[in-house]
């Protein structure tokens, strides 16, 4: 499939980033890292209820979740969640170390700090805060962040609370995690500057640098989200939750522009097959008798279980819904978006619908009898769910929902990420109707000093180091300075070669040996910049040849120790020079005949035997050194 024209179709879009900050948590001074050890001392259960806004509005998306009747488990560890958490105490002040952290980062955006910070509470009931509402606080506005493609305004910058961390479900019990709760966040949100896939993954890249700049924001999966907001003319805005990594953001933009562009034709073709919302308002039908012979193993297995077949008639969508695919990416399917409110909304694995029918192991015959029990004709499909009576009613409800939606052409809401780069039906976009001060926090004004401060000792931005790197290191290559920049192993670069002054072997060390120890499966996250130090420095005294590091570092990380013990678990001891000046004198009266003939070009064949004995003991130039040496004492000696 060629790639869609983005300005013609009146694509718009703009992206929220969050990134978790490296500080205590933000409204209690519990340490901000997940539990390790997966111990349990705190455990109890919640059920969450939506509450009306002051102007006395109750949010869709939160009517949404409360209607999935879900009871919520928390547990965790209290070196890592206290009363705050448990929502037993009120929050204490905004964390100090967090602020400053923020207003850095929205500094480093050209973002311009507010006067006053007002803590603010966001409803989500969906379990993943245990008091029913996430904390959340505007702290600057009007930011810019600088691409290739064109600038990219941002229109709010924020500090809030991460949420709890989902566990398993088992029935209607969802289990989360208290260690992620309360873990500081900050929120950009751009304006819909965006003009197609590449400019997205570029803003995207440009924010985070800027963020990791300041030494503040937490590494890892999971530690930064970004949420994409997608939509193209007359369709409407779409919210892409869960963008973990960069490489999925260019395809979860165009699969969206893709699945847009598909619901509006789907929409011209209902119309002119003179549907009407009306036309799926339908009850659900029991289809079990015709299906008790079935040879489709699930459904078998079903009605013998005392479950059963239902479906729904599924007027003018024959031919609409898409037939199932093996490709990577999917081309988009009706069929996939009525299946996906049927699982929301029931918990169910999915549906059949007449477009794939037969398949599976359902028959033609099977196919027949129930399009002639739904009363569908040649324009009518069908969709089932093998459930119990109770719960395919609410699933098939759901699929006629999403059907009538339909005739609106795309319906404004928020869609999970596939791994994939497709996505899928969460819940409603939520409304203007789930923010309402936080009465605990009071409003905390920002001295304009203290901005100026910061504003005044702004880290160093990627972009600068980009142009700093290959002017100063002039030892490595241009290209190593980039991938050193870009790969954020600048200060591990820097500080190396500040210490021991080989810039060469610290660029190695980081762009080629750790890449293939981690190849190897070695624990290589267990080597600290202390360890690489001291590996590196070692090398530096002359304790083991630089071509012996590799093997160096492989020890350390594996047996937990340093440099040193290292060198000597491998054979490694450096070499007396006067020994290795005996030795090399020997290796050139073995081989007379050929210095004779070649003179100092004998270096070379002479130099490998010497090499093969000593390798990581000492290093080449040095061998090479004292080759070339004697070589030129035994030529003069011999004339």
């Amino acid at each position: 499939m060629s790639a869609p024209d983005y300005a013609a179709l009146g694509f718009k879009a703009g992206l929220e980033i969050h990134q978790q900050l490296d500080t205590p948590k933000l409204f209690c001074r519990c340490p901000s890292r997940l539990d390790e050890t997966e111990a349990v001392d705190v455990d109890f259960q919640r059920q969450l209820r939506p509450t009306a806004s002051e102007l006395g509005e109750i949010d869709r998306a939160a009517v949404e979740e409360a209607r999935k009747a879900l009871r919520f488990e928390y547990v965790g560890e209290r070196h890592t969640a206290c009363l705050v958490e448990m929502d037993e105490e009120p929050p204490h002040a905004l964390g100090h170390e967090a602020l400053l952290a923020a207003l850095q980062m929205s500094l480093l955006l050209k973002a311009k700090p507010v006067d006053e910070v007002h803590v603010m509470r966001k409803i989500v009931v969906d379990g993943s805060n245990t008091s029913g509402f996430q904390r959340t606080s505007l702290l600057a506005t009007e930011g810019l962040v600088e691409a290739k493609e064109g600038p990219v305004r941002m229109a709010t910058f924020c500090l809030e609370e991460d949420s709890a961390r989902r566990l398993d479900r088992v029935g209607n019990l969802q289990r989360y995690r208290l260690d992620r709760l309360g873990i500081p966040l900050v929120e950009i949100a751009t304006e819909p500057d965006l003009k197609g896939p590449a400019h997205a993954r570029e803003v995207a890249e440009a924010i985070g640098s800027a963020l990791r700049a300041t030494g503040k924001a937490k590494r890892g999966i999971g530690t930064i989200r970004q949420d994409l907001n997608v939509s193209i003319r007359e369709g409407a805005r779409v919210e892409i939750k869960g963008v973990q990594e960069l490489r999925l953001i260019e395809p979860a933009v165009e699969w969206e522009v893709r699945r847009q562009a598909h619901l509006l034709d789907i929409k011209k073709e209902l119309l002119a097959r003179g549907a009407k919302a009306s036309d799926y308002e339908r009850p659900v039908v029991d289809l079990t008798e015709g299906f008790r012979a079935s040879n489709a193993k699930m459904i078998a297995g079903a009605i013998a279980s005392g479950q059963g077949v239902h479906g729904v008639k599924l007027p003018h969508l024959a031919g609409l819904l898409g037939k199932k695919s093996d490709e990577a990416m999917p081309p988009p399917r009706v069929g996939r978006e009525l299946a996906d409110y049927a699982k929301v909304k029931a918990g169910v694995k999915g549906i059949f619908h007449s477009d794939e029918l037969p398949a599976y192991g359902i028959a033609q015959a099977e196919v027949d009898a129930a399009r002639q029990r739904l009363g569908c004709g040649p324009h009518d499909a069908f969709a089932l769910v093998v459930e119990k009576r109770e719960v395919a009613e609410v699933a098939l409800q759901g699929v006629l929902a999403r059907a009538a939606l339909l005739l609106h052409g795309v319906p404004e809401e928020t869609r999970d990420l596939n791994p994939d780069g497709t996505s899928r039906y969460l819940r409603p976009l939520p409304g203007g109707a789930r923010m309402y001060p936080e009465t605990d926090v009071p409003p905390l004004r920002l001295d304009a000093a203290m901005v100026e401060r910061i504003r005044a000792d702004l880290p160093e931005t990627m972009a600068q180091k980009l142009e700093r790197f290959p002017k100063q290191h002039r030892d490595i290559s241009e290209e190593q300075a980039r991938q050193i920049v870009r790969g954020e192993w600048d200060r591990e670069f820097e500080a190396l070669v500040q210490a021991t002054g080989l810039a060469k072997e610290a660029a190695r060390l980081l762009l080629s040996t750790l890449p293939e120890l981690v190849a190897k499966g070695v624990p290589a996250e267990r080597l600290t910049l202390a360890r690489m130090l001291d590996a590196l420095t070692r090398v530096k005294e002359g304790a083991f040849a630089k071509e012996a590091l590799p093997g160096v570092l492989e020890a350390m990380a594996r047996q937990g120790i340093g440099a040193q013990q290292a060198a000597q678990a491998l054979g490694l001891g450096g070499l007396d020079k006067d020994a290795l000046r005996r030795e090399i004198d020997e290796e050139i009266s073995k081989n007379a005949a050929l210095v004779a003939k070649q003179g100092l070009r004998a270096a070379g064949p002479l130099m490998g035997p010497i090499m093969a004995r000593h390798k990581g003991k000492v290093s080449g130039a040095e061998i090479s050194a004292l080759l070339q040496e004697r070589l030129q004492l035994w030529i003069e000696h011999s004339r």
